[in-house]
């Protein structure tokens, strides 16, 4: 009787979507498939690579196992957040949580909070995460310490120059590379700069161009500060009262409000099309937005060079840059169908794949072995030049910077939001000012709008 019980015992164990070993793995069928719907924000050449992986994957791993891949929403980051906004605040007539999204940690905090996320920790084994780049992993890590944000693909900051015209600039007025290397020496080169294109039309004075811009004032203060050995942040809130951003901000005063600087709305590259910027921090994933030509306002189109330089540092500050990028995210459900969730995620980043996912982007793999090995032999053979040069660069930069990941708090991304539109109202209407002429006193004006933004911020 005993063994009879034992035997109706295995055989209903069996036939749960669970193994019968204690916490075991969850069983998958392939005869049964789990349908896992999948939301992301690619485009271009990584949405031609996603589709092209995931097709690979249902055909191969994921028929052996029984899993599907369907992709039910493409579009851009913004249209994505907003609907996952939408889900997560509950919204009447919200669409409904796919299986797997691409979401920033500052996202899927709200998800997390709420428990509708999947831990991915219950499913990564101690060898599993030894083979990922440690703080790509952390960076994911939100709320109780779990994992909810796997990392896929990630990027720093690092500096655009155009060869070309930096040459014909420093020819003329003795301007070195070396000055790039630092915060410092950028915002002496954009006074020299703009002097220097003035006097090329002397009918018209006032006219010089502008050398620098920063996509993101934010991670320049964010990086400015850590580099200094200080933070913005203050638990949730800024903290702009110390010498560090004190620092920071009369770097950036001066030269915007005398015309070195650039405050634009848009993304640097766009006055990079046009001659109109020297060279910008941004992204290292928005390399493939640099061409090799610039059409300049009368039309005129000249074949230009462009060089890709380390982030640049404060003098005497540590080498400190951004680490950026979305990861992927799984909705909470039965462990069966997190659990097919989780080996997509899994080989999407194994070393091979994953590589080929981004080394053709200018995003960065998430393994140690793609970043090691394999990543040194992608950037011999990218065809791409300026992709090359981004990979070699990163490549430097990984082996002496250290990276920082900004903070994971519900607020960050209205606080950051806000601080990017005051700044650049603030130094758009001192610039305006200057151009007034009368008294304005360069120094005078820079003491009080730092004392009255740190003090509102």
């Amino acid at each position: 009787m005993k063994r009879f019980f034992a035997t109706i015992l295995c055989a209903l164990l069996l036939a749960l979507p669970l193994s019968a070993c204690a916490g075991g793995t969850p069983r998958l069928d392939p005869k049964n498939p789990v349908t896992l719907s999948m939301w992301h924000n690619y485009g271009g050449d990584m949405q031609k690579s996603m589709d092209e992986l995931i097709d690979e994957f249902n055909g191969t791993i994921g028929r052996e196992k029984g899993i599907l891949i369907t992709v039910e929403a493409i579009s851009s980051s913004a249209e994505l957040q907003e609907s996952l906004n939408s889900i997560a605040a509950g919204d009447p007539g919200a669409p409904k949580m796919p299986d797997i999204t691409t979401s920033y940690p500052k996202t899927a905090i709200l998800f997390e909070s709420k428990g509708m996320l999947a831990n991915l920790d219950e499913y990564l084994s101690a060898e599993d995460r030894s083979a990922y780049v440690e703080p790509f992993l952390e960076e994911g890590r939100l709320g109780d310490g779990g994992l909810y944000v796997f990392p896929l693909a990630k990027s720093t900051e690092i500096l655009y120059l155009n060869q070309t015209l930096f040459d014909r600039f420093a020819a003329e007025t003795g301007v070195t590379m070396e000055s790039l290397q630092s915060f410092e020496g950028i915002a002496d080169a954009a006074a020299k700069y703009y002097a220097w294109t003035d006097t090329k039309t002397p009918d018209v004075p006032g006219d010089g161009k502008q050398f620098y811009a920063a996509d993101s004032w934010f991670n320049f203060a964010q990086a400015g500060a850590l580099q200094q050995g200080e933070s913005l942040f203050d638990g949730e809130n800024l903290a702009l009262q110390g010498e560090a951003y004190r620092r920071i901000f009369k770097a950036c005063f001066a030269p915007s409000v005398a015309g070195g600087f650039a405050i634009y709305d848009g993304y640097s590259s766009d006055l990079s099309k046009t001659g109109d910027l020297v060279c910008s921090t941004g992204s290292s994933a928005g390399i493939l937005f640099y061409g090799d030509t610039i059409t300049t306002p009368d039309n005129r189109t000249e074949q230009v060079e462009y060089s890709i330089l380390p982030f640049p540092i404060f003098q005497g500050g540590k080498k400190i840059a951004i680490q950026r990028g979305n990861g992927l995210v799984v909705a909470k459900s039965d462990k069966r169908r997190e659990y097919a969730a989780f080996l997509f995620l899994k080989w999407l980043t194994s070393p091979e794949i994953n590589l080929r996912f981004v080394a053709a982007t200018g995003y960065l793999p998430v393994t140690k072995e793609a970043f090691e090995t394999l990543l040194p032999r992608a950037v011999q053979s990218a065809e791409n030049p300026r992709v090359r040069q981004m990979l070699e660069t990163v490549t430097e930069m990984q082996a002496s910077y250290d990276f920082f990941v900004a903070p994971t708090f519900e607020d960050f991304d209205a606080l950051s939001k806000r601080y990017e539109a005051d700044y650049k109202a603030l130094l758009t209407a001192e610039r305006e000012a200057y151009l007034t002429g009368g008294s304005y006193d360069l120094a005078a004006r820079e003491e009080a709008a730092l004392a009255a933004f740190s003090q509102n911020h």
